[in-house]
């Protein structure tokens, strides 16, 4: 018996993700970093023992391509162009810069991780991009520990909790 589908709603039209852009982040680092908002808010600071498996950057990309691929196809710059070929029309591209990725410590036994994202919607046109719509996304997530586990886990659900918000930004856009 082949397997029903999560969601039974009809398919959207393709989305170029571009890869996700952090320009507050040194790139391709894998540090776990954290505010002292109780002493210096505006001080990054990294974890001395604790890494991410990749840059947040990526791991920020893997989440949306797997939430915004639940209704549709997510592709590449390279390969939405390379569909524009086939079918004519340029698919609608998806911009995302990672403004914060941290865990934020409000007292030496509380913090949340925090994420900021801003979204940039555009449709390819002759003379470049038509923009459809920006937003930010900021989402905080009380860490259970404050410790860089408590931290990364904060982390991991306001990125899928930006995800499902992103999502539903784009849907309400009739993307």
């Amino acid at each position: 018996m082949a397997p029903v589908p999560a969601d039974r709603r009809a398919p959207l039209p393709p989305l170029v993700l571009a890869d996700v852009e952090a320009p507050g982040l040194t790139e391709g680092s894998t540090a776990v970093l954290y505010r002292l908002a109780y002493a210096d808010a505006r001080q990054l600071r990294p974890y001395t023992q604790a890494r991410w498996s990749q840059p947040p950057a990526q791991l920020v990309q893997q989440r949306l391509r797997d939430q915004l691929g639940q209704r549709r196809a997510v592709l590449t710059l390279e390969s939405g162009a390379a569909q524009a070929r086939a079918g004519g029309k340029l698919p609608t591209v998806l911009r995302v810069d990672l403004e914060e990725f941290s865990q934020v410590f409000t007292s030496t036994t509380e913090s949340a991780g925090l994420m900021r994202l801003r979204a940039t919607l555009a449709e390819p046109a002759e003379a470049g991009e038509m923009l459809l719509g920006q937003r930010v996304f900021i989402v905080q997530r009380p860490a259970a520990r404050a410790d860089a586990a408590g931290g990364t886990r904060a982390l991991a659900e306001a990125t899928d909790q930006v995800a499902q918000e992103l999502t539903q930004w784009l849907e309400q856009l009739g993307r």
